[in-house]
């Protein structure tokens, strides 16, 4: 009750103050712009905008950079629906059933969809912070390597739901995708390995290029194959605002997808990208109709934005409650939090209790404001989609080499963007889906890190995985979601199959 009436007081002091409304304002739609850009995340947009809040109040700066951090993960869906380019990793779920809905003529539906389940997720997200943080914190606080590695393993058990038509060659991808997650020092002894003479690989792939070149480059391949052979038809934007009947169809998945990406952005070191798969995955798995999963179905687009904005208010928890950061953009918000002189943590609660609140509140009034923007620019963003193609791809390519280039300013970047793009476009040629190769690359250091770690802590004994509880709990979980999400791949491509015998 104590909190329902902080909440209130707080939403009382920022609304009050038209002038913390206008920075809502303008770090949401600083946010969006930033986050539809490839390569320019939303660690990025924080960091970028740092320095601008070092003269304001505490409160009017701090909602500003979680408008930018809310803003830059539903951003990226834009670029991932409209061009196939997702402008940050948390999209790169989205587009599989987002960039098919486009082509059919349906991207402003596309977008509306993705803008109202940010809006939910991101509510979901921020409300379960708002009341629940102390007690998520402590749950996250019983992860220790044991249980991010069964966590990881957990993750990557959504490569059977991400596999496209053949789970043989998603993993066949996955294991692509763990290989380059080798490349670099070896975290854990500090040895130099598969970096082939090449100091720009010591310290690993870079995460940015390497989805700029998955999904960026090898679109602009594909386009520019299709260029002469595929006249440029200009399709209908069609209506943003989807039916009333689809809203409440998507409504359950929006709150189920953004309580699961809450919580799995509450866990440090996850963040918005896995809870984004994890949830697309779990929506596929109990569909009732899986086949439409990577042809445009709507709960593909309502899963994973869902959950990537609730892991916004979830990445948050660990950071307000502990001082830990849940993620990259929550580490920037640790930075801003201290320069204004905010120690996060457990005394953070007590000693200013009438900032913390204030955040809260902030974070609730972001998701409005992104539903407002978003719905309000969805109509001309979805024009993109109209551009002539012969237009679009060189826009698209710069685009890519800014992206991979703005990380570490290095043209190598940008060379090693350009060689995974060339391998995905030839991989999609051999039925082989590239977003294996993605999760892959987001869990394969976590799950070799901590298995590693777990193995030194036990000396050797594999046991160690089978004696904590919360471990147990996610392999079994493992277990079962392959095995269900197995079995009705396989049903799903029976069915297929009698289909097309019978055409």
């Amino acid at each position: 009750m104590d909190s329902f009436i902080y909440l209130i007081s707080a939403f009382d002091t920022i609304l009050s103050s038209p002038i913390s409304l206008l920075f809502v304002t303008i770090g949401v739609t600083a946010g969006i712009i930033v986050g539809s850009l490839p390569g320019l995340t939303a660690t990025m947009g924080c960091a970028l905008l740092i320095p601008f809040t070092f003269n304001l109040p505490p409160i009017q700066g701090l909602v500003m950079l979680m408008g930018i951090f809310s803003g830059g993960i539903y951003g990226g869906s834009i670029s991932g629906i409209l061009i196939r380019t997702p402008g940050t990793p948390a999209a790169a779920a989205t587009l599989l059933d987002g960039h098919p809905l486009a082509q059919r003529g349906e991207g402003g539906k596309a977008i509306g969809i993705a803008t109202i389940a940010s809006f939910v997720g991101g509510t979901v997200g921020a409300l379960i912070m708002s009341f629940l943080s102390p007690q998520i914190a402590r749950f996250g606080l019983k992860f220790g390597p044991p249980e991010f590695f069964a966590l990881a393993i957990f993750g990557l058990s959504m490569i059977v739901s991400i596999s496209g038509k053949s789970i043989l060659k998603g993993f066949i991808s996955a294991i692509v995708g763990l290989l380059i997650a080798t490349v670099g020092f070896d975290p854990l002894s500090g040895v130099p390995r598969f970096h082939f003479g090449n100091p720009n690989l010591l310290g690993g792939l870079e995460f940015i290029p390497a989805l700029i070149g998955l999904f960026g480059f090898a679109q602009v391949f594909r386009n520019i194959e299709k260029m002469e052979i595929v006249p440029h038809i200009k399709s209908k934007v069609g209506k943003i605002l989807p039916s009333r009947k689809d809203v409440i169809k998507l409504l359950p998945t929006m709150f189920k997808s953004g309580t699961l990406g809450t919580f799995v952005g509450s866990i440090p070191g996850l963040g918005c990208d896995v809870a984004a798969f994890i949830a697309y995955g779990e929506a596929k798995r109990t569909s009732k109709h899986p086949e439409e999963f990577g042809k445009g179905s709507l709960y593909g687009i309502a899963a994973p934005e869902s959950a990537n904005n609730g892991a916004t208010g979830g990445a948050m928890i660990p950071m307000l409650t502990l001082g830990i950061p849940g993620d990259a953009v929550t580490a920037v918000l640790l930075g801003a939090l201290t320069i204004h002189g905010l120690q996060p943590g457990p005394l953070l609660f007590r000693d200013h209790i009438d900032i913390v609140y204030p955040i809260f509140a902030g974070m609730i009034l972001c998701q409005i404001a992104l539903l407002v923007i978003g719905l309000s620019g969805a109509k001309l963003f979805a024009r993109l989609i109209n551009i002539d193609r012969k237009i679009l791809t060189p826009v698209i390519f710069l685009l890519c080499i800014m992206g991979s280039f703005s990380m570490r300013f290095s043209f190598f970047d940008v060379g090693l963007a350009l060689i995974v793009g060339i391998l995905a476009y030839f991989m999609e040629y051999g039925g082989f889906s590239v977003s294996p190769i993605l999760l892959a690359l987001i869990l394969g250091p976590m799950a070799e890190q901590n298995m590693r770690r777990s193995l030194m802590l036990s000396h050797g004994d594999p046991m160690i995985f089978f004696t904590r509880p919360l471990s147990v709990i996610f392999l079994l979980l493992t277990v079962f979601i392959t095995v269900t999400s197995y079995r009705k791949m396989r049903k799903l491509q029976a069915l297929e199959n009698e289909t097309s015998k019978e055409s």
